[in-house]
């Protein structure tokens, strides 16, 4: 039985609606009574609906049981076990050598999930839309790395690109299948704008070798550390954001 005030668990569990009827009744009693946590809930709920619809390709479709969280956990398992068996295939491709190995190799790229897919389209859909909500700006007393400090223990550091130009001016928390996460929007005087994005490693504990990958108008730099995946998410093309990147590829 859930006990009060909630842990965070309980709060992402309510928001996944992973809850018993019973806890279920018991946060919803005790949410009457912090409207501002109800607030922030809610708030979670549609990042998490808006993720998943923009991250499925359409922000506005009908209930698709392809998009129900534990066909998808099913999905992912499955392919997995491809994957393996494609592992297994290149190593026998190796040994006996030739392009089969290299087919195999390619076949095992093309299987994996691109990283950091919800990193790129937080970025789309919140990071240049100041009308959006945040849960830290400028306006607050603490400074985004102790706002950040609160939600995600022994995380790495913020970057630090003012050398770039980019200063944090807003954060804003939401949710995955695995935890919390968050956003933090960096903005130069020109108001240009790159994201850094923290969240949850994977199923499995997946954790990443340090990357770079572009997706369509977007480059996303990503890392792990301190049991959390990150990453960086900026215009691709944009000539005044290199210096950034370049910033943020130092040793971190």
């Amino acid at each position: 039985m859930m006990t009060l005030p909630p842990s965070e668990r309980d709060l992402h569990a309510y928001v996944d609606g992973q809850l018993n009827d019973a806890d279920r009744q018991t946060m919803e009693t005790y949410l009457a009574t912090q409207p501002e946590l109800a607030q922030q809930l809610l708030a979670w709920q549609r990042d998490a609906q808006n993720l998943r619809a923009s991250l499925s390709g359409e922000l506005h479709r009908p209930a698709n049981p392809d998009l129900d969280p534990a066909f998808i956990r099913q999905r992912v398992r499955r392919s997995r076990s491809r994957q393996f068996a494609t592992a297994a295939v290149l190593l026998i491709a190796v040994g006996v050598g030739g392009m089969s190995g290299w087919q195999a190799r390619e076949m095992t790229l093309v299987s994996g999930v691109q990283p950091m897919a919800d990193a790129v389209q937080a970025y789309r859909m919140f990071a240049v839309n100041d009308s959006m909500a945040s849960d830290w700006n400028t306006d607050k007393p603490n400074n985004a790395q102790v706002w950040l400090d609160k939600h995600f223990a022994q995380a790495n550091r913020l970057p630090d690109l003012a050398s770039a130009g980019f200063k944090p001016v807003s954060g804003r928390l939401t949710s995955t299948e695995q935890g919390a996460a968050a956003m933090v929007v960096y903005k130069d005087d020109e108001g240009r704008t790159l994201s850094f994005y923290i969240r949850p490693p994977g199923p499995n504990n997946h954790l990443l070798a340090p990357g770079t990958r572009r997706d369509g108008e977007l480059e996303a730099d990503y890392w792990s550390g301190g049991g959390y995946n990150y990453a960086v998410v900026s215009p691709a093309d944009d000539p005044a954001v290199k210096a950034a990147r370049q910033a943020l590829r130092q040793p971190i």
